[in-house]
């Protein structure tokens, strides 16, 4: 009987020890993770990473403690896990090597927690960073997955890194329109749009002699957070102008020169 009550203690303060540990690695993590968000000059992706390792950690000193209870010696423990800690880290290289990738991604800060990025054709903004996985959100709201081993490994490119990005569109007229005018219209279409910066001047040009049109390219400077707007805006402005200027876009075309047959011989 008293080994029966003994037992039971011990479970109900194995259950307690890891209740607690539970809500407290939680509450650490959470106090973490809002510590670094009052600092704006410091990237919150590196405290949610820390606060995870902190969850962790308390749960595994939990576990040793829970061990104690029912007399079981952690000094030998530890050394046994340590040589199993080494054979299952040899089986499962392709996690951990997740894992180092990830301390890489918040050592280096390629991408940060609201960046929109290309990541191995995947698009999308960053919503989190975790010990193995790093998570995109798509424009149309789809999460994807991405393992941080896959992240480190890949071109990246970060949409959101520079403060200003560059638009380039292109606009075809027709061959019968005045080149000059085509500029003046331009200039005047894109410059009245606040959203353009000054410096960098917009920059216009004939770039292509196509079989059917004259192409000119335009080139502007904006915030990051206005490109894509301001893209669909100017383009439809552009389209406006035109109208209004009695500036032709024309439809691709194709004249087709017919040689007349001679005629066959009266049988």
């Amino acid at each position: 009987m008293e080994y029966v009550i003994t037992i039971t203690l011990n479970v109900f303060y194995g259950i307690i020890i890891f209740v607690v540990a539970y809500v407290a690695s939680g509450w650490a993590r959470s106090r973490l993770v809002a510590s670094g968000e009052r600092y704006e000059q410091i990237d919150p992706t590196l405290f949610g990473f820390l606060g995870q390792i902190l969850r962790y950690s308390i749960l595994a000193i939990a576990f040793l403690f829970i061990l104690s209870r029912f007399g079981i010696e952690t000094t030998s423990l530890i050394a046994m896990l340590g040589a199993a800690g080494l054979a299952v880290g040899l089986a499962l290289q392709g996690t951990l090597s997740h894992f180092a990738a990830g301390v890489m991604l918040v050592i280096f800060r390629p991408v940060k927690v609201g960046d929109y990025v290309e990541i191995g054709g995947k698009g999308g903004t960053v919503r989190e960073i975790t010990l193995f996985t790093t998570e995109l959100s798509t424009p149309d709201n789809a999460q994807i997955i991405v393992p941080n081993g896959e992240v480190w490994a890949s071109s990246i490119i970060n949409h959101s890194f520079y403060a200003t990005r560059r638009i380039s569109l292109t606009f075809g007229v027709d061959y019968s329109s005045d080149l000059k005018q085509v500029e003046t219209v331009l200039l005047e279409t894109i410059t009245a749009d606040d959203r353009v910066h000054a410096n960098p001047e917009p920059y216009i040009g004939v770039t292509n002699l196509n079989t059917s049109s004259i192409d000119f390219v335009v080139r502007v400077w904006c915030d990051s957070g206005d490109f894509w707007t301001l893209r669909h805006d100017l383009t439809r402005a552009v389209k406006d102008a035109f109208s209004s200027s009695g500036i032709q876009i024309p439809f691709p075309a194709m004249t087709v020169y017919r040689a007349d047959q001679a005629a066959a011989p009266d049988k």
